[in-house]
């Protein structure tokens, strides 16, 4: 097996009985595995609610470590579309040329100093760098302020290895303040100082507001951006192959990206709130119970996917849900599908080969179910054409 491969460990469960149980935090959970019930759920949002306690409807829960709704996420329709209004103009931003020229600047910079380097660790010292200068971009705040982000590591909501301590993530939510409070001071064009001018349903944002906004900008574009580009790294590594086909085919790029994000899932679930009792795959759910939608046993769903554990760069079916699916779709999908169609022209334009020198897994555990979600640590030599 090559070393990028991520297994399917819900396969089994998908084909026979399409959902499975997982306990978190003594607020169980049911899976559900397959693409269609995914998407119907997704799409019922009267029955399987978004708008529940802040942080409930996240798995592993953050109800302990949070009090602040994330908007729009934790918000259901119609709401939801209103404050979704307010700021997709600016999550569209990456579409423009001069944001991409921007973008394209950063990546060739950071390319072109691992590829003069004998061996790059590419979490830490590729993605995660990576991930925090482009931010910069869609916050519109300067470029030097990405080194603070850097150094809070990858994970910058929960704490390694306990869910329950909130430490780390406090040091999250002191910023935003901070950053809000610099802002009303001193207005100017970044997302702090717009998300403050704009109003909803006839008043203004409130601090709270604007800080909800900023917790899900900041935590939710973290490790799933750094999981994509980290997997593809280690894919590109495994298959040089892709490089010369994406680089003669460069017209495939966008398709190569959403294949890529398919396969890797880089978020495995998200969960939603059951508001009545219901039926999901022929199995009951209780009123106030959760349920959480799998993208990652979806996107291998062989009823919709042909070849679902392999990836094919030039897929051309491809209807994964790694972003989301209905009205909850991810805001940050043009900014991270930008990343990666940067990425990987830029890769293949460059990059003749690389290899792996040495790798942690990083496995999510999920009661019965062990993802292998990307990498805790893995380090690469980058060959220059």
């Amino acid at each position: 097996m090559k070393k990028s491969a991520l297994p399917d460990p819900f396969e089994q469960a998908r084909l026979e009985k399409g959902y499975g149980d997982i306990n978190d935090q003594d607020d169980p959970v049911t899976m559900i595995l397959r693409l269609k019930d995914v998407r119907k759920c997704a799409h019922n949002w009267k029955t399987f609610q978004s708008g529940a306690t802040p942080g409930r409807i996240v798995v592993p829960s953050e109800v302990n470590i949070r009090e602040t709704r994330q908007i729009p996420f934790e918000v259901d329709p119609p709401m939801h579309g209103t404050y979704r209004a307010l700021v997709e103009s600016w999550f569209r931003r990456p579409l423009e040329p001069a944001y991409q020229e921007k973008l394209a600047k950063q990546i060739n910079e950071i390319v072109d100093e691992v590829l003069t380097a004998d061996a790059v660790e590419v979490v830490e010292e590729f993605a995660l760098r990576l991930q925090s200068r482009a931010l910069t971009l869609l916050l519109n705040i300067p470029y030097e302020e990405s080194e603070t982000w850097i150094s809070w590591g990858t994970h910058v909501f929960r704490s390694e290895d306990d869910p329950l301590d909130g430490d780390k993530a406090n040091i999250l939510y002191d910023y935003i303040d901070e950053q809000i409070d610099n802002a009303i001071e001193n207005p100017g064009e970044d997302l702090y100082s717009v998300l403050l001018a704009a109003e909803v349903d006839g008043r203004k944002l409130t601090k709270e507001e604007v800080k909800g906004v900023m917790i899900l900008t900041f935590a939710g574009g973290r490790d799933t951006v750094i999981n994509a580009v980290t997997n593809s790294i280690a894919y590109f590594a495994d298959h040089p192959e892709s490089l010369v086909q994406l680089r003669e085919n460069p017209e495939i790029t966008g398709k190569a990206v959403e294949e890529l994000v398919r396969y890797f899932a880089p978020l495995t679930h998200m969960g939603r709130v059951v508001t009545e009792d219901a039926e999901v795959c022929e199995h009951a759910v209780k009123a106030d119970s959760r349920i959480s939608l799998c993208w990652a046993s979806a996107n291998r769903d062989a009823s919709a996917f042909e070849n679902p554990n392999e990836v094919v760069l030039d897929r051309k079916i491809n209807p994964h849900v790694s972003f989301g699916f209905s009205h909850h779709k991810c805001l940050g999908a043009t900014h991270a599908r930008q990343i990666l169609k940067t990425l990987l022209t830029i890769l293949a334009e460059k990059v003749k080969s690389i290899e792996i020198l040495d790798l942690k897994e990083n496995i999510e555990e999920w009661g019965k179910f062990k993802r292998k979600v990307g990498y805790d640590s893995i380090t690469v030599k980058f060959k220059a054409r």
